[in-house]
Formats: structure tokens, sequence, C-alpha cells
């Protein structure tokens, strides 16, 4: 007996159906090649990710190396982006800088949907005190702002990137669970869902292998999304001052040292802002151009069958 689902085909016994998974990336692919904007995304998300990953390797100069006689240099030939207020080359440092940025924000940020997406299967797959625990939390959790939360639980846990991170993390899983949660009710009474366990299937192997798949999407979109909001959000409290310390480089950090040179050394912020709203950009148009490739009802989607 053959169960047909949302995007994919499977059996009762949690057979593999079609398309398959490389059936699947080989479409979502193809759906973002033809989307111009979504392409702008790809090229930006990873240009940028790769120049954190090579950055030992093409930063031109040391990002901590201190000269006071080259301080406040225009971008020119020795300095492309020119130097701060300690003679450091701004270029180096925003290379090195992302690595702890971005790299901050795609860990988070793949925790965040991750969690969110265990809790809210838990809550509208297991219902009764399960569902109403982690309502409970998500309900408190989503009653306050994201930034002004994660700013409490910072100063309480104390400064710091990983504190800062773990802070960003405990507070907005919430808002995946939330969605997920619905559309695991929405799923948990179709035929499909029947006919599994009518063939024997463990509660687990349901929700794993049939329940899982159907759910996915909306967090992969909202988790490509948000990793351009968790950069904001450590680049934001970063600048006051709660993420790292000196002098390691990361962009809000670099924002933060900046804000009193604007009238000397201008590219001391003009650089590290622009880097953030390019990579925020980048995930954003990426994130959207998912959500056409994911959604079967998308008339862009349905144009690469």
């Amino acid at each position: 007996m053959t169960v047909t689902m949302t995007g994919t085909r499977t059996t009762p016994e949690g057979g593999e159906g079609l398309p398959s998974e490389l059936g699947r990336m080989s479409h979502i692919w193809a759906v973002l090649r033809r989307d111009r904007t979504a392409m702008l995304g790809v090229v930006l998300v990873v240009g940028l990710a790769s120049a954190a990953l090579l950055a030992p390797l093409i930063a031109p100069h040391d990002p901590n190396g201190v000269d006071v006689a080259k301080k406040y240099r225009a971008p020119s030939g020795e300095f492309l982006l020119g130097t701060d207020n300690l003679g450091r080359d701004i270029l180096s440092r925003l290379l090195i800088g992302a690595r702890l940025s971005i790299g901050t924000a795609v860990v988070a940020g793949l925790l965040i949907g991750v969690i969110g997406l265990v809790m809210g299967m838990a809550a509208g797959w297991f219902r009764g005190a399960v569902d109403a625990v982690i309502s409970r939390v998500v309900d408190v959790l989503l009653a306050f702002p994201l930034f002004l939360l994660a700013l409490g639980i910072t100063g309480l846990i104390g400064p710091g990137l990983r504190n800062l991170t773990i802070a960003l993390i405990s507070v907005a899983w919430a808002g995946y669970a939330r969605i997920v949660r619905s559309a695991v009710l929405a799923e948990r009474g179709k035929l499909y869902v029947e006919a599994a366990r009518a063939a024997g299937a463990s509660e687990l192997r349901i929700l794993r292998k049939h329940v899982l798949p159907n759910v996915v999407a909306p967090v992969m979109v909202l988790t490509t999304v948000d990793m351009g909001v968790v950069l904001l959000a450590v680049s934001g409290l970063s600048f006051l001052g709660l993420g790292v310390k000196p002098p390691t480089p990361e962009w809000g950090a670099m924002l933060a040292e900046g804000r009193n040179y604007l009238d000397q050394a201008p590219q001391m912020t003009v650089f590290p802002g622009a880097a953030i709203f390019l990579m925020v950009l980048g995930f954003n148009l990426l994130g959207d151009g998912l959500r056409d490739a994911l959604d079967p009802r998308s008339s862009r989607s349905l144009q690469s069958h």
C-alpha cells in the first residue's frame, strides 16, 4: 500500500519514496538558479562565508598588528580598506572577524532551528502534559522582545561571545516550536499517519520517517532568514560590549570601536556596517528563494516540473 505525502511518496513501513533526497535537492537548486534574487543571496552568503573560512590565508596584514604611525589611513594600495585608530588593517580585521560573526550566526541559527523543531514536534505529537509544559514556556519567551530578553540573560550569565550565543539560543527557539507544533497537529490526523499505525510502525518511527519530512521545510526557510537576525543580534550585543573582548576582531565590536572616530576614520564604521548589511541581505534573499523552492504551491516551483 502506498500513501502519498506532500512532496514525497512513502510506504507505511518507512521505505524510501520518490523523489529521492538527491532529486529533491536538484529540484531546489533548479528553482534557485532561475531566481535572480535568490542567486544573489547565494553569492553573498557563499562569498562572505568563503572569505571567512580562508581569512588566515588571504588577510593581507596581521589583524592585531598595531602601528600608530599609520593610524587613520584612508583606503589605498597598501591598506585596501584603510586603517583604524591604532594603525591596524581594517580589511584583515574584517576577514578574521567574519569567522566569529558569521560562524556564530550559522551555528546559533542551526541550533535554534533544531531545538525548536524537536520541541514543536514533541508538543504537537505527544500532547497532554508535554504540550502544556512546552507551550507555557513558549508563551513566556514570546512575551518578551528577543533582543531585550537575550540582553538580560547575557547580563546575568556574564559577557562573552559564548554566553551571548547561549542566551540567544535559549530564547529564540520558541517561535520555531510554535510553528512546528501547529504543523504537526495538522499532520497527525492525516491518512498516511493512520496507515503507518495500521502497518505497525511505532510512534517515533512515524514521527521521524513520515511527519518530519512534511514539517521541516518551513523550519529550513525560517532558519536561513533568522541567521541574519542572529547576526544582527550578535553584532548589536557586541556593540554594547557584551561580546568579544578587545583586541579580538568581530563586526559588532569593530562598529563600537569606530563610533568615536567617525570624523577621523569613517572607514572604521562604514566597512563593518556594510559587511553586516551584505550578510544579512544574503541570508534574507536566500531564505526567500528557499521558501519558493520548498513550497509546492509556488508558481516557480511548479514551472520546474
